[in-house]
C-alpha cells in the first residue's frame, strides 16, 4: 500500500517545516538576521493510464490519465532578504544598512564574507572589526586619540582629533550587492559567502545607486516576524497531524484485509 511511503514523506517533509520555523523564532533577535521559508515540491508520479494515450484502434484520445504521485520533497530554503527594522543603540560604531547591500568582511583564512551585521567595534589598533575580530574591508584605523567619531550616510567615517577642530577623514565604508542575494551561502555569525547562485559582488558607497544608506547608532533587527511565524507552525502541525492520520488509516484498512479470512 503506497500511501504509507506517501504519508511519510509528507511527515518529514513538515518535520523540516518546522525545523525551518524553529529556526526563523529561535533568531528573532539576531542582529539582521534573515527568514527562511521551505518549498516544497510533489515527488514522480506512477502512470497507470498516461495522459493522452489511445483508447481505440481509431484514435481516440483519452481526455484524463490515471496518475498516482509519490509523495513531496524539499525543493529548496529559501531565504527573505527582506529589510528589518533599524533599532536605535546610540554606540557609536554600531550601523544599520537601510535598503540594499552587505558589509564585506575580511575573514582569517583569506575568503571575503557579507553580512548585513553592523555592531562593529575597534581592535587594540584601532582597526574597525566585527564583534568576532574580523576586519571590515577595506581597512579603517581610527586613532586611539580620536574623541568624536562620525559616520555619514554615504558611509565616510571622520574622527574628531585631541586638539584640533577638523574632523579628519578616517576611511570609507564599502558596500557589496548581489544579482541574487538568496543565492548566497550563510555560514553562521551573521555572515554569507558568494556563490554561483548569487552571482559576483558588485562594489559601491552607500547612497549610490542600487545601494541602501547607512545609520550611524543603529543595527538592524532580524525581519522574522512573530505572528507569522507561529501562524505557519500551527499550520504545519495540522499538515502532520493529518499525514500521521493517513497512516492509521492504511494500517487500518490492511489489518481489514488481513482478517478477512478470520
Amino acid at each position: 500500500m503506497q500511501s504509507l511511503n506517501i504519508a511519510a514523506t509528507g511527515m518529514m517533509a513538515q518535520q523540516l517545516n518546522v525545523e525551518v520555523i524553529s529556526n526563523n523564532i529561535a533568531n528573532m533577535r539576531t542582529t539582521g538576521f534573515k527568514k527562511q521559508r521551505a518549498e516544497f515540491q510533489d515527488l514522480l508520479y506512477q502512470n497507470l493510464r498516461r495522459v493522452g494515450s489511445s483508447s481505440s484502434e481509431s484514435g481516440t484520445i483519452v481526455p484524463s490519465g490515471v496518475q498516482i504521485g509519490g509523495g513531496v520533497k524539499t525543493g529548496a530554503t529559501y531565504r527573505i532578504m527582506s529589510q528589518g527594522t533599524p533599532i536605535r543603540t546610540d554606540k557609536k560604531l554600531d550601523v544599520a544598512l537601510r535598503g540594499e547591500g552587505y558589509f564585506q568582511i575580511d575573514l582569517p583564512d583569506g575568503r571575503t564574507a557579507y553580512t548585513r551585521d553592523g555592531s562593529f567595534a575597534r581592535n587594540a589598533s584601532g582597526t574597525l572589526v566585527t564583534i568576532d575580530g574580523y576586519t571590515v574591508r577595506p581597512t579603517i584605523t581610527i586613532p586611539a586619540n580620536a574623541r568624536s567619531i562620525s559616520i555619514s550616510s554615504e558611509g565616510s567615517v571622520e574622527v574628531l582629533l585631541d586638539n584640533q577642530t577638523t574632523p579628519t577623514n578616517a576611511g570609507q565604508i564599502e558596500l557589496a550587492r548581489f544579482a541574487n542575494s538568496a543565492g548566497l551561502e550563510a555560514i553562521g555569525d551573521n555572515m554569507f559567502l558568494e556563490t554561483p547562485s548569487s552571482g559576483s559582488p558588485s562594489t559601491g558607497a552607500a547612497g549610490d545607486p542600487g545601494f541602501g544608506n547607512i545609520l550611524q547608532g543603529f543595527l538592524e533587527q532580524s525581519n522574522v516576524n512573530a505572528v507569522s511565524e507561529i501562524s505557519d507552525l500551527i499550520m504545519a502541525q495540522r499538515a502532520y497531524e493529518m499525514n500521521t492520520k493517513v497512516i492509521t488509516v492504511s494500517d487500518e484498512m490492511m489489518s481489514t484485509t488481513a482478517n478477512l479470512k478470520r
